[in-house]
């Protein structure tokens, strides 16, 4: 038993369940993209392991399918709720934190930003994303990507052990050595295989980290992007770089240097000291950006380094993993994302790295091809605005070079084989056909049962 394992004790029971036109109804099925539209038949609200089993008890009897939500992201990708229960965690955010182990575990619902400061209080930093608004749950169980993978990988990988609610109402842990086919599944697999009531998860020391940001006039996208990419090769691990072309709005909350202005932003995350930061990005440097924040930062930085929302938006996104961006695709990239295109935002990631090792012991979902990551998105800031067509055109720019997508970034229903080689999606129905037969629990790319022996 780890240092931080609670004992499993049953708690109250009588979950609490809405019905369409209860007071809280919208609230609990609302998500953080705006234009979802979630009409579930049922909504429970656990606030603790026991009140799950319930509501998957309550939802089986009831012949409802069963989704999982925490946090509201990421439900783009999910099916209809037509005729399932939404099982919403958001009251399960509790969080434990071993310094000395460097380990962490929280409830179904805690989000990065209940974490990440205790943990830069102390030197320590998870592998969090761009944003702390993000569950840790759907992140960690698709994979999870941010600042620190290329020196330290994905976030499921971190993952130490998963507990859950499987669809016959059994509480299990699984780890390395309890149910090792079931957490190999959940490492990748993404919520298909069951309720996830909390996760243990190892944390990383960062002694020291300059980070900050380059911004350059949008329209010096092009030249910027030309120098980024010829760079990326000799950059360490424990360099991460992005750039984003990014449309601030003309909005009273934008801080008044960016507001209602376009910039490529080339943003940096580095192990090390400012010094040898700057020494690595001088080219880009020496390209004279009209402002220049990077410096010497504690772990908590890397949470609002890309400057992502913080509020519920309406919106609409595509992505694709490249291997490469020719000098003719960057000259398109700069074009379609310069102002007055609905694409508000283009990032492009360094990825490579511990992106591309395989741990021994890895899950599903361990690795990334390619040495980038392209995301567009765009928001319908009044009803005339197109917000399909950018996106489709970035999709015909990149169709040729595309060798992969990272699922997490993937926000709409698609037929989730595409993320896996044979061999592998065979095995996660193998493991979804033993712990849910009948394919009760639908994960936001969802894993069929295969068939049984």
């Amino acid at each position: 038993m780890s240092a931080i394992e609670p004992a499993l004790r049953p708690g109250a029971p009588d979950v609490a369940l809405l019905a369409p036109g209860d007071h809280e109804w919208d609230a609990a099925r609302a998500t953080f993209n705006l234009l979802d539209d979630q009409r579930p038949a049922l909504i429970a609200l656990p606030e603790n392991t026991s009140q799950v089993a319930e509501a998957v008890a309550i939802a089986r009897q009831a012949g409802l399918r069963i989704a999982a939500q925490g946090t509201g992201h990421g439900a783009s990708s999910r099916d209809s709720l037509d005729g399932a229960m939404l099982v919403n965690t958001s009251r399960m955010t509790q969080v434990e934190i071993d310094a000395e182990a460097r380990r962490v575990r929280v409830g179904a619902a805690a989000k990065w930003q209940h974490v990440a400061p205790a943990l830069s209080e102390r030197g320590l930093a998870g592998l969090h994303g761009s944003s702390l608004d993000v569950g840790i749950a759907g992140y960690s169980l698709g994979g999870g990507i941010g600042w620190l993978t290329r020196k330290f990988g994905m976030q499921t990988n971190a993952l130490h052990a998963v507990e859950l609610v499987t669809a016959d109402g059994e509480f299990l842990r699984a780890d390395a050595e309890r149910h090792a086919d079931l957490f190999w599944a959940l490492r990748g697999g993404g919520g298909n295989f069951g309720v996830v009531t909390a996760l243990e998860f190892d944390v990383v020391s960062v002694p020291r980290l300059a980070a900050g940001s380059f911004f350059f006039p949008v329209e010096r996208t092009a030249e910027v992007l030309r120098t980024w990419t010829a760079l990326l090769p000799s950059f360490p691990e424990e360099l991460t770089t992005w750039v984003t072309v990014l449309h601030f709005p003309p909005a009273e909350e934008v801080p008044e240097p960016v507001r209602g202005r376009s910039f490529a932003i080339v943003m940096a995350a580095h192990l090390g000291t400012e010094f040898e930061a700057r020494r690595l990005l001088r080219p880009l440097q020496d390209l004279g950006p009209v402002m220049d924040t990077l410096g010497a930062q504690e772990p908590i930085a890397l949470g609002t380094l890309a400057m992502d929302p913080e509020d519920p938006l309406p919106y609409r996104s595509t992505t694709a993993l490249v291997d490469e961006l020719p000098a003719a695709t960057i000259d398109e990239l700069a074009t379609l994302s310069a102002p007055g295109s609905a694409l508000v935002m283009l990032q492009i990631r360094h990825i490579g790295g511990a992106f591309a090792r395989r741990p021994d012991d890895a899950g599903a979902r361990a690795t990334l091809p390619g040495e980038v990551l392209v995301f567009g998105l765009t928001v319908p800031t009044s009803p005339d605005v197109d917000v399909l067509g950018p996106l489709e055109r970035l999709d015909a720019i990149l169709a040729p070079l595309t060798i992969g997508e990272y699922p997490n970034f993937v926000e709409r229903p698609v037929d989730a084989r595409r993320f896996f080689d044979d061999v592998t999606w065979a095995r996660l129905r193998t493991v979804k056909a033993a712990y849910d037969p009948a394919d009760l629990v639908r994960g936001n790319h969802h894993v069929p049962a295969g068939p049984t022996a």
